[in-house]
């Protein structure tokens, strides 16, 4: 005989277990982001046992925070320790407060570029009721903090798009050939450890020579930072694509044998799924690579970026710079992150890796 549960309710359950199955599919994209503690919680609220998944939270949450909270207590008591020709370090409160003041900067910057436009358009509809031409005048106020960020932002992927042209084809090759893999050994382990600061000279005197044009598409200082990047950053693609590509499971590659696969059919059929992993895994390292080094070639060449905004208030020497270096830092610091997480996301679509 079956005993019913008086208190069973069938479509309540099944709401339930859907509930649970959109969370753990969800979950998928929370580790991939960084966000495995909203798991946990998502499944307290559905319903399920609390005590079951407090050690989780507390495990991706809670020792985070008290991680980060221990570090800036600690900072904050030593830091003004510390004296310098400009001061104490700045703790915690003072790097927040010259982090705001670079924001309102940003505001009074956006808002004096805004009424010098006005002030032209205005100017410039009076010229063209008086029959004259009218002239347009860029605003030359000094880049703001965010405009810095966005400039490095630009030149690292340029740099980074560069070095992923270059080095995906070139591991490609020297994994598929004996050969090729042969000749272009020697040049990786020779050119692969050379420092930026060595290859922005020459970077700089090559480019100054090539690109003569003053109205070409890019600016001298992008070209020279964005190219020190590709020469830094493309060796990590290039060496991961090459063992991705020489790993292939030889089975694969005997069918291809027998199924007379031409190159180009064998590449896009057989290799690059197969690499994928390993080709993104050095992707990931170039864009780190890349971003490490172009703040220090804006830094050494005075290119526009962070890099730049570092240097310049380095030699500011004001009893602010401190502080702002270290807003300058943390953003470096948090930016690539953000990086690095946007490239394992990518890397999760497109090769379905289980390895969170």
């Amino acid at each position: 005989m079956t005993i019913v549960d008086p208190n069973y309710d069938a479509d309540r359950e099944a709401r339930r277990e859907r509930r649970f199955a959109v969370i753990t599919k969800a979950d998928t994209w929370f580790r991939v982001l960084g966000l495995a503690w909203i798991t946990p919680l998502l499944r307290i609220g559905a319903g399920d046992n609390p005590k079951a998944h407090l050690g989780e939270v507390w495990r991706l949450l809670g020792v985070p925070i008290l991680a980060i909270l221990a570090f800036l207590v600690l900072w904050g008591t030593l830091a003004p320790q510390v004296q310098t020709s400009l001061g104490a370090i700045p703790g915690p409160a003072q790097v927040w407060e010259q982090a705001v003041g670079l924001n309102e900067d940003a505001v009074r910057t956006r808002e004096r570029a805004a009424d010098f436009q006005a002030r032209q358009d205005e100017r410039n509809a009076e010229r063209i009721a008086n029959g004259e031409e009218p002239v347009q005048r860029a605003f030359t106020g000094a880049p703001t903090f965010y405009q810095q960020i966005w400039t490095s932002i630009k030149t690292v992927f340029f740099g980074f798009l560069l070095a992923t042209v270059v080095a995906v084809p070139l591991g490609i090759a020297a994994g598929l050939s004996a050969t090729a893999n042969a000749a272009l050994n020697p040049i990786v382990q020779v050119f692969k450890p050379v420092s930026p600061l060595a290859w922005l000279p020459i970077v700089s005197i090559v480019v100054s020579a090539v690109y003569v044009t003053d109205d070409g598409w890019f600016e001298k200082s992008f070209l020279v930072s964005a190219i020190t990047v590709t020469l830094c950053s493309l060796w990590p693609t290039l060496i991961n694509t090459a063992l991705g590509v020489a790993s292939i499971d030889k089975d694969l590659v005997n069918v291809s044998k027998v199924l007379k696969m031409n190159t180009w059919t064998k590449i896009q059929k057989l290799v690059l799924p197969s690499a994928l992993p390993l080709i993104f895994t050095g992707l990931r390292l170039s864009l780190g690579v890349g971003w490490m080094v172009l703040i220090a070639a804006e830094m050494l060449a005075q290119n526009p970026g962070l890099g730049k905004f570092v240097w310049d208030e380095f030699q500011n020497g004001s009893s602010d710079s401190l502080g702002r270096i270290m807003v300058a830092v943390f953003t470096i610091g948090i930016i690539g992150f953000l990086l690095d997480r946007l490239m394992f996301t990518i890397q999760s679509l497109f090769t379905f890796t289980n390895n969170r």
